[in-house]
């Protein structure tokens, strides 16, 4: 008998990114379809994060800089755990002007810019149809009475009638999402209002969910290789992804996995496109998520690459050595277990042949790697290295996984990656290092 992973059942059901298994068994579906629903007391119910985009300023120009206003947009987003009762985070980390949402809606996704027959849902915040944001703030929404199931789309609708100007936003373009040419459209199921497509998250930077069976998180924290630079757009085959279906595979492994990655991303310095460095983001992204326990940290190949990187919009190019990042993840996991989260070391991947390669740089990767598999600060070690290099030369992506810049996976390769994680590291340890 032919065995499916999670993913092939539901492609051959033909409900991939739709109906999933919660826990590995039919039996705990969560329906919740056009039944009356009571929203769950935020009082006596515990949230875990199901999804999350880590905020970024707005660029110089383009979308981000202009905003929106008189406008619907739609956002695509997709769990990682199934629940029921839902509420919804959103940021205006990057302005220092108010930002006011005039109303929000959220269903499930059923095609395109469409919402499943009976879940569109109204979202308020404090009883109020509308919320106005601070500059740099955050706002967490009442909780909503609909339930979802794992790795499903939902989507996020939101009217702004004023101008937003420079938006705080999640650039990558892995998912497809949709705006309105004008007016209020989070009434309405139908896609048929929305007539632009975009693939980004703009002010959206979390979802949570309460689930009584779940008893954590984990948080992937990295830069592009992480956010799935290079994957397929809408085939959700980044490897947090990939991960989160593993995990959701595991009946003893309840928790939920969050994507935290931002493309371009450092360990110590800022960049223009590529939002603030992991060190001054950390609390924001990944120690302020409801319930975290593990982070899995997948950062430092930027810090070496920049060096030697002339692009104007990733500078200014800093140069840094294999030391003073083993510093900064250090740091990182100091901060960590102050809070008593765990945190995974992910060694660094290959580069040669990437558009900012160097002979002292790959130096330097061997290095920071060997602190990340011999020093035994981590409390466990994910050897991503291994798991997509070429045997024959360890310095290169294997072609299979490369994506075509000698730097970034292909699917295949993220699926890889999310294979190579030993799914022991993630149970409840209470002491101990374990290798991948």
């Amino acid at each position: 008998m032919v065995q499916l992973s999670r993913r092939g059942f539901l492609q051959a059901a033909g409900t991939a990114g739709g109906g999933a298994l919660a826990g590995g068994t039919i039996s705990s579906l969560l329906s919740g379809r056009d039944v009356e629903q009571t929203a769950p007391s935020e009082e006596s119910q515990q949230f875990f994060g199901t999804w999350h985009a880590s905020p970024q300023p707005p660029y110089d120009s383009g979308i981000s800089q202009e905003g929106f206003a008189d406008e619907t947009y739609r956002l695509m987003t997709r769990t990682s755990i199934g629940g029921r009762g839902l509420r919804l985070r959103f940021a205006n980390t990057f302005s220092s002007d108010s930002l006011t949402l005039e109303e929000v809606s959220v269903g499930v996704r059923d095609s395109g810019a469409s919402i499943e027959e009976g879940t569109l849902r109204t979202v308020t915040f404090g009883g109020d149809d509308s919320i106005t944001i601070p500059g740099g703030g955050r706002v967490l929404s009442d909780s909503v009475s609909l339930s979802v199931e794992p790795e499903q789309d939902l989507a996020t609708s939101v009217y702004i009638s004023e101008s937003t100007g420079p938006t705080t936003w999640h650039q990558l373009p892995t998912k497809t999402s949709y705006t309105s040419e004008s007016g209020n459209l989070t009434g309405t199921a139908l896609g048929s209002g929305f007539s632009e497509e975009f693939t980004h998250w703009f002010f959206l930077e979390g979802i949570e969910v309460i689930n009584p069976d779940t008893v954590g998180s984990v948080v992937c924290l990295g830069n592009s290789i992480t956010d799935g630079f290079n994957s397929t757009i809408d085939a959700n085959a980044a490897y947090p992804d990939f991960l989160a279906e593993r995990v959701n595979e595991t009946e003893s492994l309840r928790k939920s996995v969050l994507n935290a990655g931002i493309s371009g991303n450092r360990i110590l310095h800022d960049s223009p496109c590529c939002g603030v460095n992991a060190l001054t983001r950390y609390d924001r992204d990944i120690l302020a998520q409801p319930e975290v326990t593990d982070v899995i940290l997948l950062e430092g190949i930027n810090d070496i690459g920049f060096e030697n990187f002339e692009d104007p919009q990733f500078a200014p190019p800093t140069s840094v050595s294999a030391e003073e990042i083993i510093d900064g993840m250090q740091q990182l996991i100091r901060r960590a277990h102050s809070h008593e989260v765990r945190i995974l070391g992910g060694t660094l991947t290959p580069f040669e042949g990437a558009s900012y390669f160097y002979e002292e740089g790959e130096q330097k990767r061997q290095r920071v790697n060997e602190f990340i598999r011999t020093s035994g600060a981590f409390d466990g070690v994910i050897d991503f290295d291994r798991a997509i290099r070429d045997p024959s030369d360890q310095r290169q992506i294997l072609s299979e996984f490369d994506s075509g810049d000698n730097l970034h996976p292909n699917d295949a390769g993220y699926e890889a990656m999310a294979n190579e994680v030993n799914l022991d590291l993630l149970q409840q340890q209470e002491q101990g290092q374990v290798t991948g």
